[in-house]
């Protein structure tokens, strides 16, 4: 998985200039390693083993994602400094998470209360999805974006709060926010 995470970090972010300096230096990537660990100790019953490796990790990385979230294949955090992910947030394959990003829960009833993303995802620097919301595959999620409601496949999110509106060039057509345009 360490040489599909380095090739996909190649493979999304222009400014990578060698495996060797994205394996070395990019910290997004120690996050994601140092949660596959602590996830798998929380599947093993270590709970306080697995926090403690996510809280190290936390401490290297600037990157706090909770053990018993369930992360897929591929999932790259771009300048990952600030992002946290929750608990019961479930992120589907080739997620693309840029800094800033909080994945949160609104309730403190044990349960699932933190978001679920489908695959092919794009969350935008600053932005914030809170509680059980699902947004669907092959969205993308603005920066500074706040999205508090579900949203189908293939959406573009923008706002606070964010309202969900179609993505591609039949979108461009229908709206006339800048954003749209930058996707």
């Amino acid at each position: 998985m360490v040489v599909e995470d380095v090739r996909n970090a190649r493979r999304r972010d222009p400014a990578a200039r060698s495996s060797f300096e994205v394996w070395l230096t990019y910290s997004g990537l120690h996050a994601v390693w140092g949660y596959r660990i602590a996830h798998r100790l929380w599947g093993w019953r270590l709970k306080t083993a697995a926090r403690a490796t996510s809280q190290f990790t936390r401490f290297l990385t600037g990157v706090e994602i909770h053990p018993g979230a369930v992360i897929g294949r591929r999932f790259f955090i771009d300048h990952g400094m600030g992002v946290v992910i929750g608990e019961t947030a479930v992120l589907g394959d080739d997620v693309l998470m840029y800094h800033g990003v909080t994945l949160g829960g609104t309730s403190t009833v044990a349960g699932k209360r933190h978001p679920t993303l489908g695959d092919d995802v794009v969350v935008g620097a600053g932005s914030t999805v809170l509680g059980n919301v699902s947004v669907g595959s092959h969205s993308v999620i603005g920066a500074n974006a706040v999205v508090v409601t579900d949203a189908p496949a293939g959406s573009l999110l923008v706002g606070s709060p964010a309202a969900a509106r179609p993505r591609g060039a039949a979108a461009a057509e229908t709206y006339s926010d800048a954003a749209i345009y930058y996707i």
